[in-house]
């Protein structure tokens, strides 16, 4: 009789237990699912965005503007001057968005978007350029910094998506193959009124923290001495020299595993009126 009883209360927790790795598994199915179309429409919406925006390769002239130009003609900087910048056409783009506010290009990932920005740092998290419900977000501006670069230090944000789309290449910067590579230390902007030029000076990886987020700084001092920190923290010698008469861009994304910060920094070099 015992086992009789036994039984029959085995048989409903077995039942239970099946329902719930049933219904578990479904749940993990339209996870997949719903990541995988997310993917698919920025990727669409992406391709959309390169095909009408005319991006364009803008040689180096006498009308550009060097930046903050060290004395030392053996510096990287001399070389980086003479790269091509890229100027987009934000037209369509703007049509489409009027958040846009730049088009970012890092060289040696697949990062290559519109910059987008809005009232806070939340929306395009969750949400394509066309405004749309979307977990892979895009890539936008803190809602702090003033365009076209007017803080010392611009911040662009952007999810590590794992197939790579978004910030999700942002990881290469990590790799021995990307710095080994030297043309691959620029980033290119492009806004409605000038193109520029950033030379990168850090990358790094760190836990979830506010401080290299800061926008703006009280005096020379404070703001050499964050740029002083973000330099110390790069797994990688650049052989660039920073000072407070620098403006700086900082990208950022998470880690693989969501538990971190990849981060690049880059100084302004040269920039071309439109």
């Amino acid at each position: 009789m015992q086992k009789r009883r036994k039984r029959r209360l085995k048989k409903p927790i077995r039942l239970f237990l099946l329902a719930f790795c049933i219904s578990l598994l479904i749940a993990s199915m339209i996870v997949i699912i719903q990541w995988c179309y997310d993917n698919y429409k920025n990727r669409n919406i992406q391709h959309n965005n390169l095909e009408n925006s005319q991006i364009e390769e803008i040689k180096a002239s006498d009308n550009d503007q060097l930046i903050n130009p060290p004395d030392d003609k053996n510096s990287d900087y001399w070389y980086y001057i003479n790269m091509p910048l890229i100027s987009v056409n934000f037209n369509e783009l703007k049509k489409k968005n009027s958040d846009t506010v730049a088009w970012i290009k890092v060289e040696g990932t697949n990062i290559n978007y519109p910059v987008v920005q809005t009232k806070d740092n939340d929306y395009y998290l969750t949400h394509a350029f066309d405004k749309s419900t979307n977990s892979a977000g895009w890539v936008f501006s803190d809602y702090r910094n003033r365009w076209p670069y007017k803080n010392e230090n611009t911040i662009i944000y952007g999810h590590g998506r794992l197939n790579g789309t978004v910030f999700g290449s942002l990881k290469n910067v990590l790799n021995s193959k990307w710095q080994k590579n030297k043309d691959n230390y620029i980033v290119k902007l492009s806004t409605p009124n000038e193109n520029s030029l950033w030379q990168v000076f850090s990358v790094y990886t760190i836990d979830p923290e506010n401080y290299y987020l800061k926008t703006n700084f009280t005096n020379k001092e404070q703001y050499q001495e964050f740029l002083n920190v973000l330099k110390d923290r790069s797994v990688f010698s650049f052989n660039t020299t920073v000072d407070s008469l620098d403006k700086m861009l900082t990208l950022s994304t998470c880690t693989p595993d969501n538990q971190g910060r990849i981060v690049l920094h880059a100084k302004l070099i040269k920039t071309s009126a439109r």
